[in-house]
């Protein structure tokens, strides 16, 4: 960051990123006011009626999110409806969303489409689609193929019959996130996936309508920034979901007995749980400075969102699975919520790149750098 000194007083330049993160009030009290709704609007029991509804989710609820609390579009600008905040403050709410497991087009309309809408040229189709999205009374997705959160041109599957700024697309997009009930007049095909709260279909386009929203030049930039924003959405879930199942097993192990005391006080249940809290407080800082990073422009947007990719996949998981074992056979029944956030768990460690397919890439990046910085000898076959 670069400073300008003005007498004896150092200050950033006007539009610097903030030196660090910092917790305000306002996001405190956002995080309270989220976390107050869904223990009214996504309990356990709305949870479940939700994801074995027609739709997957409740629109009311979604459309509350929007028009009353404001929290769909925190990081879309002012001027196309929304409150012109940051990613920092819709990672606040997509982590609470998360620890609610709430049944909704959270990635699809929050994660996707609406970072894609907003990076894309300004006109009348952007300022027509982005507002409905933003109030919450419309809900949309992004089928472009993708290969671990990163643009994939090659596996692209829609041909398309350009008419000026129109035109028709014929093809079959498959593992379209929260492609129901997005998609008008195209076929969607759902799919069984592990986890029931957040659907999945194959998306088919028979000379479906279409208007150009971005070129050719444009499409790198305008995915780049839909895939870099959803990745860091959802490790803000993963975080949130993994924070709910280390709260709640915390609670049971300080209430079930075992030989006439808590199984909280045996040392094997506490380094558990320690484990637990490590993983989530790990999983925090990394989904906060992804966000935090692609906010202020202060780090690479790859090497921020893969890193946090890498650590919140692996702590949902590991959390969810210990969540499990340590409810004992509770933990294993259709009646409990643990296999619900251990299923979202697995699911989401498949969206946008696994835990595995992040560090590859985490590590070829950085030898990248080392051989390429001078005095720095290679590494063989790129092997430390």
């Amino acid at each position: 960051m670069a400073d300008t000194e003005v007498g004896t007083e150092v200050r950033p330049e006007v539009g610097a990123a903030p030196a660090e993160f910092d917790v305000t009030e306002e996001q405190r009290e956002l995080r309270a006011a989220l976390r107050r709704f869904c223990a009214q609007q996504s309990d356990a029991a709305a949870v479940r009626r939700h994801m074995e509804s027609d739709t997957g989710f409740d629109a009311t609820v979604w459309s509350r999110l929007g028009h009353e609390l404001g929290v769909l579009g925190l990081a879309v600008p002012e001027e196309l409806g929304g409150a012109g905040a940051g990613l920092v403050e819709q990672a606040i709410v997509v982590e609470e969303l998360g620890a609610a497991l709430l049944c909704g087009p959270v990635l699809g309309t929050i994660g996707l489409a609406l970072p894609a809408l907003v990076a894309s040229s300004p006109g009348p189709l952007r300022d027509e689609l982005v507002p409905p999205l933003v109030e919450g009374v419309r809900t949309a997705t992004l089928a472009a193929p993708e290969r671990a959160g990163l643009f994939d041109p090659h596996a692209i599957t829609v041909g398309a019959v350009h008419a000026g700024d129109g035109g028709e697309l014929t093809g079959v997009v498959p593992q379209v996130v929260d492609a129901a009930g997005a998609a008008e007049q195209v076929e969607t095909d759902p799919l069984t996936t592990l986890d029931l709260t957040r659907r999945q279909a194959t998306v088919r386009l028979r000379e479906a309508p279409a208007r150009l929203l971005a070129g050719a030049d444009e499409i790198d930039a305008v995915l780049g920034h839909a895939f870099y924003t959803a990745s860091a959405l959802l490790a803000a879930e993963q975080v949130g979901g993994a924070q709910h199942l280390l709260d709640v097993t915390v609670g049971y192990a300080k209430e079930r007995l075992q030989f006439g005391r808590p199984i909280g006080s045996f040392q094997a249940v506490k380094h558990r749980l320690a484990d637990m809290l490590v993983l989530v407080e790990h999983a925090r800082s990394a989904a906060e400075h992804a966000a935090w990073a692609l906010q202020t422009g202060s780090d690479d947007p790859f090497l921020a969102t893969s890193i946090a990719q890498a650590t919140c996949s692996d702590a949902y998981y590991r959390v969810a699975a210990d969540a499990v074992q340590l409810h004992g056979g509770i933990g294993f029944t259709w009646e409990h919520e643990a296999h619900l956030y251990f299923k979202r768990a697995v699911t989401d460690a498949a969206l946008l790149g696994g835990a595995e397919i992040h560090r590859d890439r985490i590590a070829a990046a950085v030898l990248d750098h080392v051989r390429a910085t001078p005095g720095v000898p290679p590494v063989a076959d790129g092997r430390a």
